[in-house]
């Protein structure tokens, strides 16, 4: 999720029109001449304070941050209130963070045009936003001080919320707040020189909702009880693509507490008095279902077919869009004598499996709506809530609470949890709060998924062994489709790792090719999105290339990164050599793999071994650049919690499809990692003065391809599939 919307207001989901007939509905507001923010945001009260959007100081002096970004477990609060206060001066210790309400005029992400948090950007594009935000509001209280005070506003200095002047004088932020918010703030305030950082840096910057999330006061969606509130349970078509043909309520109404059973664009929605009620009732229903356009092949028949794409025997019509072309492809099938390395990698559909399952409240009142839960696209979130009621976008009022992961699941360009809540929500009317409630075997069936996808490369090496040719084929389907985030070219989130690739770079001769056929399955970005699968190809593939050129893969790699002047990989790689330290024990190996995604670079040595033929990870090395380091704390729990979810993925994730049923509906058959099976996760961070760039995805597609290199070191077989525990080669 790394595209800013260039569409912003999408073919397939809510368009131009839809608003603006909605605006007719609800007092005619006339939307023509009005830009994006303007549009989305119409209708909204946000109202804005003294200090601007993203500040408040209390009148005791405590500084309040406001976040346009979800707290979804990443600990991005954190990382952005220190960045205020660093500026600010603040005393860390007073410094709390408060969710900003829906509004994309005043809390779009700058990298994607929307509010939502995604593309692990919550830092990187708040970086110069909250700087100035801190330090215009210590400006104004620097100011204040100084017409108190009559001294020049250059006498004073600000520390831990206290402003003080070389005469004695001293105040607190509570003792000035009236007096700086009086202040017109500066426009383009004086940063700090990063040298003079007291806080940002630090293993100070510490999560705020560490307290709360233990002691059980944070509030989730399914914490939110509100008076006269209903709970829903929707039942859906076991296939994608099937509609409701005729349903029998019958028995479901006659299950206490059971309110009413509706049909709702994506299935039956049973409305209940309490959760039980809601399932027993959708349990009692009896659906016939039209399937007719519905997907109904199994995954493995789709591999096949994306298999035969991508190694050239698929039907001749199908569109490729080339993502890298240089030289002469012809060369790519060999000159004589030349080594020729071909190989065919393969990955199957993921769930995002988050620990809170779909969920969301919501209140319709005529054209009022209000939401309240774990958004994580508040934009998306608005503009279809916006269409389904007939009201103006920023009429839509949505409160955001934490929610237990997310891993870009709760993001979509339909809102499709959220959309159903307010299709309910709508029916019963009167502003009747009315919870939706998806269970873990909804969740898992009901989509999004990562897509299955196949690589196909052939490269053709020098005569020092070193790629002279690289043909690559890449077969997935599109995420970004007909979404208000596409962009000319190429689907980026389909090729993102391979285009760019310093592999590529290093490569005189690239013809490299992605292919986008259309299937029935719903996929949508999953945490670190294209990097995913061609991580994996590309340093699973420069690991065989080594070893089939008879060199070092680490020296190998080096000499690439000299070639294509990739200054950063070789830095980080070094790094996480220079920390793995000497050779591990006897029966374990080792496995180097490096990539760039989300603007960093990330470095893993992963040391495996194998326990009755399945690999065993024990210690994973990683060196990470991600620019300034604003929360190392962070970043090193980030690397952990990246790392185990892209292991457990490669590991055991997998979901199929049997005649275009999803198999897997929990956790008994959808394995994930378990705490016993976690590796030491050592976090080096390499000193950098840019800009922060992401930290929340990088670290998840590394761990695969390292620990496929060290399989490979240890028993000189490649993987080709994943995951690793349904090999067969």
């Amino acid at each position: 999720m790394n595209a800013p919307f260039n569409k912003l207001l999408g073919q397939d989901g809510v368009n131009r029109r839809d608003v603006v007939v909605g605006s007719a509905l609800v007092g005619g507001a006339l939307l023509v001449g009005c830009s994006p923010a303007d549009i989305m945001s119409a209708g909204s009260k946000v109202e804005v304070g003294a200090f601007g959007p993203f500040v408040k100081v209390g009148p005791d002096g405590g500084v309040t941050v406001i976040s346009k970004h979800i707290e979804f477990g990443q600990g991005n609060h954190a990382g952005l209130a220190a960045i205020v206060a660093e500026e600010l001066d603040a005393d860390w210790t007073r410094v709390s963070v408060e969710q900003a309400p829906a509004n994309a005029k005043l809390y779009a992400n700058g990298s994607l045009g929307a509010q939502l948090t995604g593309g692990s950007s919550a830092i990187s594009n708040s970086w110069t936003q909250l700087r100035k935000a801190g330090a215009a509001t210590r400006a104004m209280f620097v100011q204040a001080a100084a017409a108190k005070w009559n001294v020049p506003a250059a006498e004073i200095t600000v520390k831990d919320s206290v402003l003080s002047h070389k005469s004695g004088k001293t105040a607190g932020f509570g003792d000035l707040v009236a007096d700086a918010a009086k202040i017109t703030p500066p426009a383009d305030p004086a940063l700090k020189d990063p040298k003079a950082f007291t806080l940002i840096g630090t293993d100070r910057v510490r999560r705020k909702d560490a307290q709360a999330k233990s002691d059980g006061t944070a509030r989730f969606t399914q914490d939110v009880h509100l008076p006269n509130m209903l709970t829903a349970m929707v039942a859906h078509a076991p296939r994608f693509g099937g509609t409701v043909k005729s349903f029998d309520a019958a028995e479901a109404k006659k299950v206490p507490g059971v309110v009413e059973v509706y049909e709702i664009p994506t299935g039956i929605a049973v409305v209940a008095e309490t959760t039980y009620a809601a399932r027993m009732g959708r349990e009692a229903l009896k659906v016939e279902w039209n399937e007719e356009k519905a997907e109904k092949r199994s995954s493995s028949t789709i591999l096949a077919a994306f298999r035969e794409l991508a190694t050239g025997k698929g039907p001749a019509d199908q569109k490729w869009e080339a993502f890298d072309s240089k030289g002469d492809a012809a060369v790519i099938a060999g000159a004589k004598g030349a080594k020729v390395f071909e190989a065919t990698y393969e990955f199957p559909y993921l769930a995002h499996a988050a620990m809170e399952p779909m969920n969301c409240v919501a209140m319709v009142d005529g054209s009022k709506v209000k939401m309240v839960f774990g958004s994580q696209g508040q934009t998306l979130d608005q503009l279809n809530a916006a269409k389904i009621v007939g009201t103006l976008p920023g009429s839509v009022e949505i409160e955001t609470l934490f929610a237990g992961g997310s891993f870009g699941r709760r993001a979509n360009f339909t809102s499709d949890y959220a959309s159903e809540c307010v299709q309910i929500a709508k029916r019963v009317g009167k502003g009747r709060p009315v919870k939706l409630v998806w269970t873990r075997e909804d969740d898992m069936r009901a989509g999004f998924f990562r897509p299955q996808v196949v690589h196909a490369v052939k490269i053709s090496l020098d005569k020092d062994g070193y790629p002279a040719a690289w043909r690559h084929r890449i077969v997935s389907q599109s995420i970004m489709k007909g979404s208000p985030m596409g962009g000319k070219g190429p689907d980026q989130t389909a090729i993102e790792g391979t285009a760019g690739s310093p592999y590529l770079k290093a490569t005189p001769i690239v013809d490299a090719q992605v292919a986008l056929p259309d299937v029935g399955v719903p996929v949508l970005w999953w945490r670190s999105v294209g990097a995913t699968h061609t991580a994996f190809v590309m340093e699973h593939t420069i690991d065989q290339l080594a070893r089939k050129a008879g060199k070092d893969p680490v020296d190998y790699r080096r000499a690439l990164y000299a070639k294509a002047g990739a200054d950063r990989h070789l830095a980080t790689l070094n790094l996480a050599l220079e920390k793995a330290g000497p050779a591990p024990a006897a029966g374990w190996s080792r496995g180097v793999a490096v990539h760039e995604s989300f603007g960093s670079v990330v470095a893993q040595v992963a040391e495996v071994k194998l326990v009755d033929g399945a690999p065993k990870v024990g210690r994973v090395v990683t060196a990470i650049d991600c620019g300034v380091a604003v929360s190392p704390d962070q970043i090193a729990a980030q690397m952990e919690g990246g790392t185990c979810y892209g292991l457990s993925a490669a590991l055991f994730g997998e979901i199929t499809l049997t005649d275009g049923a999803v198999d897997q509906g929990n956790f008994d058959g959808y394995r994930v990692l378990r705490m016993n099976e976690a590796p030491t996760v050592e976090t080096y961070i390499v000193a950098s003065g840019n800009p922060p760039s992401g930290v929340g995805e990088p670290g998840t597609p590394v761990i695969g391809p390292a620990v496929a290199n060290a399989l490979l070191a240890l028993n000189a077989k490649s993987t080709q599939r994943l995951p690793f525990t349904t090999q067969t080669a």
